[in-house]
């Protein structure tokens, strides 16, 4: 069974930054998409960033600019470098792999999250 392990997640000073990381016990090419979601209680989980296979990273408006999403096929990593933290930054961040199956469906599969408080 895939697993995904995020960490680095903590209490970080309004201008400070972060560096989330997330461990994928399957190889990190076998997902279409690697993507890092937040959500703050009371909300709906966001997507904060995506990284597909193929093409372009996307970014939420929130944080396009501040946010770095990357690969690491050495490390079967998918990391979230985040800069210029904001105190609207705060909340639980998971990360997600998507796989697109041959029958059309998806697979997801998400880690257990990393809280993130950006507090002064």
């Amino acid at each position: 069974q895939v697993q995904l392990v995020e960490s680095g997640g903590g209490l970080v000073q309004p201008g400070g930054s972060l560096r989330l990381s997330c461990a994928v016990s399957a190889s990190i090419f076998s997902f279409d998409v690697m993507a890092w979601y937040r959500q703050v209680p009371g909300h709906q989980r966001e997507l904060v960033a995506s990284s597909p296979r193929y093409g372009s990273r996307k970014y939420s408006d929130s944080v396009q600019g501040r946010f770095t999403i990357s690969r690491d096929f050495a490390k079967n990593t998918a990391d979230l470098q985040m800069n210029s933290l904001k105190p609207e930054d705060t909340g639980v961040y998971y990360c997600n792999g998507e796989r697109l199956m041959a029958s059309g469906s998806k697979e997801n599969y998400w880690g257990q999250g990393t809280p993130v408080t950006v507090s002064s």
